[in-house]
């Protein structure tokens, strides 16, 4: 809304949050999305978005979306401002400021679309040649090709809604992406989404999906020796498997430090 000055008045403020997890069973990591319901960019997919309320502030405006989205109380032990976007291409109506989060869920849990969206869907995380790769089904989109935001959003007026994710999410993800594997050698957070407790292969899926390589590529034995301060050591796995159990790591610090 403008005033008699042409001076805008209360934008909007939305919550994005790009939810991890990573499937134990296929080995990857995961990201949500949810297909919109309403315009604008109806029918496209997207990060999950909720208003931020009058009366909750935006930490916890980005745990009632995951109350919302996927039925999950969390705290916010789990959650990670990214950063805030302003731009005014970000949106093409009502000017609308978004302040990004990400979550590490230490679960994958099955979804439901909640209200505004048709659909909920777990996307694969991969690495593709210089950018990240998310893929369900025939669905696949990629993060922000750009390298500047001035570049980006001024491709964005151009893009086909239906090949891309909503608003300038592609450019949220891209520096979400960025900011986790600018972190693994100091304050690796995405492991948080391993749970409790992991094996160091799997800490290594988790790096390699960042670093664009194969985990076969990370030498066990260097990144225990160069990552050892940021693990503790817990125990043998009991799990019944061929072979010597797994030692068992979780996060060196109790409280992980955003």
């Amino acid at each position: 809304m403008l005033n008699m000055f042409g001076i805008l008045e209360k934008p909007l403020i939305t919550i994005t949050n790009i939810i991890w997890s990573f499937d134990r069973t296929t080995k990857q990591l995961q990201v949500l999305l949810v297909k919109r319901a309403q315009p604008p960019y109806q029918n496209s997919w997207a990060l999950p978005e909720t208003f931020m309320r009058t009366q909750e502030s935006a930490d916890e405006a980005a745990l009632r979306l995951i109350r919302e989205k996927i039925g999950l109380n969390l705290s916010d032990f789990y959650t990670e401002q990214l950063a805030t976007f302003t731009n005014q291409q970000r949106t093409s109506n009502e000017r609308a400021l978004s302040l990004a989060y990400m979550t590490f869920l230490p679960e994958m849990p099955a979804l439901k679309a909640g209200y505004g969206a048709l659909e909920a869907r777990w996307f694969a995380f991969s690495a593709v040649q210089k950018r990240y790769c998310l893929s369900n089904r025939q669905l696949t989109f990629q993060t922000a090709a750009e390298a500047s935001e001035t570049a980006y959003y001024q491709a964005l007026k151009q893009q086909q809604p239906d090949q891309h994710l909503a608003f300038d999410h592609e450019w949220i993800l891209r520096l979400a992406c960025q900011r986790i594997k600018n972190k693994l050698n100091y304050q690796p957070n995405i492991l948080l989404v391993l749970g409790a407790q992991f094996t160091l292969k799997e800490a290594r899926m988790i790096y390699a999906a960042f670093l664009g390589i194969k985990p076969s590529e990370i030498d066990n034995s260097n990144f225990k020796k160069t990552h050892k301060h940021l693990f503790k050591d817990i125990g043998i796995s009991s799990s019944k498997q061929i072979g010597r159990p797994a030692k068992l790591y979780r996060l060196a610090s109790n409280k992980v430090e955003f």
